[in-house]
């Protein structure tokens, strides 16, 4: 009797998504062979997705068990796999990045005609406008963690009510990096040791930070790319070290 094939492990994912983007690179990094799954463009991918009973990209699966990707850490232990990721780096110096980031996607934004702003770019559905909103939502989200409202994956989803042009977007952003710097400054735990809720589980502030440090800073970088498209010169650009310490996929969009 012929034996079965092994199940084989699966991530899926979508276009602009950046823990889909780094999912993908640790995974290939670890000589590891994956079916990959477009959920945006592949309505078979989608149906798969829905089927396993998960809610949101990344997910890496096998067989018929499956786990969320925002941490890298989590698909380790899903995998069992014998390897050591690269320490967070201290609260202090994530604030810090985090601020340079939104300085930055404000900067970027700024660059941006109105035309440009509201096109769609590339495969997924999504505009430079609506990337740099999300920028200073996902901070948002971060300062929300912290102040014990639950992270929700839904609220990745949201959109800038439609008539903001991008200086209204700026200006929200700003509100946005002021309140997360006057977060800091009145934090009477700097370790951010203390647990908070997500949708993929309990975590420490200080994770949370950290992801939420080097999420805003990859769609920043697109904001760049997208810049670049159009043939504009971003102003000011993020280098390598204003990223350093930051675990951001070595990419900007997937392929």
């Amino acid at each position: 009797m012929e034996s079965s094939s092994p199940a084989r492990i699966k991530v899926f994912w979508q276009p602009g998504c950046t823990s889909c983007l780094r999912t993908k690179e640790f995974l290939t990094s670890q000589g590891i062979d994956f079916e990959s799954h477009d959920v945006h463009n592949n309505p078979d991918s989608l149906a798969q997705l829905r089927a396993l009973g998960a809610r949101s990209v990344p997910i890496v699966a096998l067989g018929g068990n499956f786990v969320y990707s925002q941490s890298i850490v989590d698909v380790v232990k899903f995998l069992d796999l014998k390897t050591r990721l690269m320490d967070a780096l201290p609260p202090e110096q994530l604030i810090a990045k985090l601020d340079l980031v939104l300085r930055s996607a404000a900067r970027f934004t700024r660059q941006f005609p109105e035309d440009q702003l509201r096109a769609v770019f590339r495969n997924r559905n999504r505009t430079a406008g609506g990337i740099a909103f999300h920028i200073f939502r996902v901070a948002e989200m971060g300062l929300e963690a912290a102040q014990k409202i639950p992270l929700r994956f839904e609220s990745f989803n949201d959109l800038p009510p439609e008539h903001w042009s991008g200086d209204d977007i700026v200006r929200w952003g700003e509100q946005v990096r002021e309140r997360v710097r006057a977060w800091w400054e009145g934090e009477t735990d700097h370790s951010l040791s203390y647990a908070v809720a997500t949708y993929y589980g309990q975590r420490t502030m200080h994770d949370v930070l950290e992801r939420t440090a080097w999420h805003a800073a990859q769609h920043t970088r697109q904001l760049m790319l997208i810049l670049e498209s159009y043939g504009i010169t971003p102003d000011q650009p993020l280098t390598k070290d204003d990223l350093a310490g930051l675990p951001v996929p070595d990419e900007v969009w997937d392929r």
